[in-house]
């Protein structure tokens, strides 16, 4: 099933610009998922089981590298959209 999500992060540092930028760069780095950013969010879509295992592993690595002081929201649509 295709899936697509909105994501959202919210870095609780006065630096979270490096923080956003990494957490989209990992995003990006799937080469099993469409990954579109602008001004407010970033929505990726590909298979359910790899748009889920992108938003936790690059979450995780952002926990590591930056502190897990990170807010993410996510909203799934269990549908391919056109994003972009």
């Amino acid at each position: 099933m295709t899936l697509t999500a909105e994501l959202s992060l919210y870095p609780l540092d006065e630096d979270y610009i490096p923080v956003i930028q990494s957490f989209i760069d990992g995003l990006n780095k799937r080469a099993d998922l469409q990954v579109v950013t602008n001004a407010m969010s970033t929505q990726i879509q590909g298979e359910h089981e790899a748009v889920m295992s992108a938003v936790s592993d690059t979450l995780l690595a952002s926990y590591e590298q930056h502190g897990s002081r990170q807010v993410l929201v996510c909203k799934f649509i269990p549908m391919a959209l056109d994003i972009g």
